[in-house]
């Protein structure tokens, strides 16, 4: 069913579960402990968290009367795992919501997160873990990394969990993360062979429904079927982000016979300033001149054939002996691919 080119792979790093996910959270709440580099006083909201936090205990305190510079409002993300119960421990990320320029030393005072329903599932506090810095003096400001951005690992508890009962379930569907009738049809065939049994059939080109036997344990057979290996054939897929100028081709992708004549030509516009200076004892006043020069390069065409069975490789190194820019190769990928000649997806980030 599937050539040379076919690899093994187990079910879990290719499919999921349906239903079995994580879910997100976020909150907002309040960084404390900073060294001066907290939110200014022109960014209003952290200031009123403090004071609605202050007034929750027991002390009033004017909002307009606070400096804030030793805190910062953040947003706090995490994700709420699968089958996780109250009193769980998650990782939590904290992102600075105002202009504070660095959360080194703070601590998150307890914020609660809440999932797309509005409900809160988990309460998160503790001291934060930094990746990078931030130091100023005399106007020299030396940075490393994001210093806004920080974590906390284990310091969300959860409150609550999102339940899912697997007990009494007769059928699981499972999604294969890359669409493909051919890689659906695989794994249910290979799935099949392990259990022993006709238990999974392809639905779709993602959607593999696994049956459960009368009285089977269904942890044991999740776990049966996770380490199940199949055998996958990756799809031809050339990658171009054309903001960075990256290019990503893969192994399996096939070249036809083609010549590429690859030229170009550049104009550059160069404008001088000079100065205009009257003779002595003359009338006139000194001028300044603008002196424009335009410079203009063909480049000679280059010529890159590739025969029948070329490889990648070949393409990569002929493209290299040009010169060939990244974006170059961007722009002869897809007029090959318009042409014919690439047998790939090309999908541009």
């Amino acid at each position: 069913m599937f050539g040379a080119d076919a690899r093994l792979a187990h079910v879990k790093d290719i499919a999921t579960i349906e239903g079995i996910r994580e879910n997100q959270l976020v909150g907002y709440g309040i960084v404390v402990g900073l060294q001066g580099t907290g939110d200014s006083q022109q960014t209003g909201f952290p200031m009123q968290t403090l004071a609605a936090t202050l007034s929750r205990m027991g002390v009033s305190v004017p909002s307009n009367g606070i400096r804030v510079q030793n805190l910062a409002a953040v947003f706090v993300s995490a994700s709420l795992p699968p089958f996780a119960r109250p009193g769980t421990r998650i990782d939590v990320t904290v992102a600075a919501a105002g202009d504070a320029k660095s959360l080194d030393g703070g601590m998150l005072l307890m914020t609660p997160l809440y999932g797309a329903d509005g409900r809160i599932y988990a309460q998160a506090q503790g001291s934060l873990a930094l990746g990078g810095y931030s130091v100023s003096a005399n106007g020299n400001t030396k940075q490393t990394n994001h210093p806004t951005t920080a974590r906390i690992p284990t310091g969300a508890m959860v409150e609550r969990g999102v339940p899912l009962e697997l007990a009494g379930r007769q059928t699981f569907s499972l999604l294969l993360n890359d669409a493909d009738f051919r890689s659906a049809e695989s794994m249910a065939t290979a799935v099949n062979k392990a259990l022993g049994r006709s238990a999974a059939r392809a639905m779709d080109s993602r959607r593999i429904e696994l049956q459960v036997g009368p009285g089977e344990d269904i942890p044991q057979l999740l776990a049966r079927v996770e380490a199940v290996e199949v055998a996958l054939a990756p799809s031809a897929r050339v990658i171009v982000n054309e903001r960075t100028g990256t290019v990503v081709i893969g192994g399996q992708v096939v070249l036809q016979p083609v010549s590429i004549l690859h030229g170009g030509l550049s104009v550059n516009v160069v404008s001088e300033f000079e100065v205009s200076q009257p003779n002595a004892f003359a009338q006139g006043t000194t001028q300044v001149v603008q002196q424009t020069k335009v410079d203009a390069k063909d480049k000679p065409v280059n010529r890159i054939e590739l025969k029948q069975g070329a490889t990648v490789e070949e393409l990569v190194k002929d493209l290299q002996a040009i010169g060939a820019t990244a974006r170059d190769v961007i722009s002869i990928l897809q007029a090959m691919k318009a042409a014919g000649a690439l047998e790939a997806e090309i999908e541009v980030l």
